[in-house]
């Protein structure tokens, strides 16, 4: 028995090789795929920022003259000054959203997935399952009855009216139930007998070892009340002052008939750049996040 306890394993002639050992090195034929996809993915990205530079006439040529002509900032310019439709109070439109909304994420999902995790209360599991289940709506199910609570409280055409459906979210108390769950339950009791509140205990014990969750929920509520697009165009159809940079970039393709393409492609690239920024600067935060209740 001792024998048998003390004899090596015996290890497979295949071993697994780890992950972060180098392998083969990667063939030429990798690297010219890679080549072929990022240049197919970037080129409609590389049109619409090099083609908000370009004079009207150079855009429309055939083909378009990108790395050859004259280069200027007169469409940006323009989009900024237009006077049908204005591109700065759109910008802080799509602001305020998108600050509200991740403010109001942040605060509803943190305290909604610490009474899952840290609160003893009866049918927990149930409730939980029924966040889940308004992540299964589409989101085109729920639009005409939001639209109709929204005119019956009167408040159409307003700026709460564009984020007041969406000041929770089942997905942001998923995320943070995940994260909590790995918190030790044993601090929780004895936060408990040393006085601690639940409060204090969440926002001075818990919050701030999940600091990557937080970031990431941040960045994606953010990134979701920027880029909306169907509802500001359905509840604040009748008043132009109320669009935020999606529908008036597309007010202003509108107005202009198709005619005014290098003007609709500035107004894009103003609408791409912070997304772009929130992306490339918080990309290591969104996956430390979003993997942070994965793995125990």
């Amino acid at each position: 028995m001792s024998q048998a306890l003390e004899r090596p394993a015996k290890t497979s002639p295949r071993r697994r090789r780890s992950l972060n050992r180098p392998g083969r090195p990667v063939s030429a034929l990798t690297y010219a795929w890679l080549l072929v996809a990022m240049v197919v993915l970037l080129f409609p990205v590389l049109l619409t920022v090099v083609g908000g530079f370009l004079p009207e006439g150079q855009l429309v040529r055939r083909p378009p003259g990108l790395f050859s002509g004259s280069y200027g900032f007169d469409n940006y310019v323009a989009a900024w000054r237009e006077t049908v439709v204005p591109l700065l109070p759109a910008f802080f439109n799509s602001l305020f959203v998108g600050v509200v909304i991740m403010a109001a994420h942040l605060v509803t999902s943190c305290l909604a997935a610490y009474a899952l995790v840290f609160v003893r209360m009866p049918l927990r599991q149930p409730i939980f399952w029924l966040f889940m289940v308004t992540i299964m709506v589409p989101y085109e199910a729920i639009v005409v009855p939001n639209a109709l609570f929204i005119r019956s409280m009167g408040i159409e055409n307003s700026q709460w009216s564009l984020v007041l459906p969406f000041l929770a979210n089942g997905f942001g108390v998923f995320l943070m139930r995940q994260s909590f769950r790995q918190f030790p339950a044993e601090l929780s009791d004895a936060a408990r007998i040393d006085g601690c509140g639940h409060l204090r205990f969440l926002f001075t014990i818990v919050l701030p070892s999940v600091r990557p969750s937080l970031t990431a929920l941040a960045v994606w509520s953010f990134l979701q009340g920027w880029n909306m697009y169907f509802w500001p165009l359905i509840i604040s159809s009748s008043n132009n002052s109320m669009n935020t940079l999606q529908t008036a970039v597309f007010a202003l393709k509108a107005n202009g008939n198709g005619t005014q393409q290098a003007l609709v492609l500035a107004g894009v690239t103003i609408t791409l750049v912070p997304t772009l920024l929130l992306v490339i600067f918080g990309q290591r935060w969104l996956v430390r996040g979003f993997l942070a209740g994965a793995v125990k």
